[in-house]
């Protein structure tokens, strides 16, 4: 039997984002946005709620095209608040909308979010070899410098935590226990990771 972290075995979807998804190194601009808009939403709740209305939101949030959420009017927003397939929380949708904006932003200032984002770690995922979940920090020293510089840059929603949890999903580090079948296939794929 195949050995996975054991917080992914819970059921079919988080086994899929588990297997696919989570510690690959992304470095597709609106993929990354997609998760901090995610992110931003799991703050103070579970993973598993915001992966079963991943859809919702994507089709709510225009496929999680910064562009178009940052032009978001208050006819939008108020939408968006009303929508029972989403995470109604009015403060978490206008940071959403804020984020894009300042997204687009560092977009404009750096040439892109990937540019920027992945500079914290010199454009290469640290490895990391953890053999039990209670290892994995909820963050880091560096998920605290990232996060004081996205408040900078006027981010909202962008806790330590939540930054920390981005940079495992999004592959800046790989947080796999060792003993995990993804591991070293996500080990491998950061000697393909494109450096900026």
């Amino acid at each position: 039997m195949c050995k996975r972290c054991n917080w992914g075995t819970k059921n079919e979807l988080m086994l899929r984002y588990h297997d696919e998804e989570w510690g690959v190194p992304l470095h597709d601009d609106n993929k990354l946005f997609e998760f901090f808009v995610l992110e931003g939403f799991q703050a103070g709740l579970s993973w598993q709620i915001v992966l079963n209305k991943r859809e919702n939101f994507r089709k709510a949030f225009d496929n999680f095209n910064p562009q178009k959420v940052a032009a978001y009017n208050e006819d939008k927003i108020q939408q968006l608040i009303g929508d029972k397939l989403i995470i109604r929380n009015q403060q978490k949708i206008r940071a959403c909308v804020n984020n894009a904006q300042r997204f687009l932003e560092i977009q404009k200032k750096y040439g892109s979010f990937d540019a920027y984002i992945w500079k914290f770690v010199d454009h290469q995922p640290i490895q990391n070899t953890f053999e039990t979940l209670a290892e994995l920090p909820a963050k880091t020293k560096l998920s605290d410098a990232i996060s004081a510089d996205l408040k900078q840059h006027g981010f909202k929603f962008v806790g330590s935590t939540v930054i920390y949890a981005h940079m495992q999903a999004t592959g800046m580090v790989n947080d796999h226990l060792v003993s995990c079948i993804r591991y070293k296939q996500v080990r491998a794929l950061a000697n393909v990771s494109r450096k900026n």
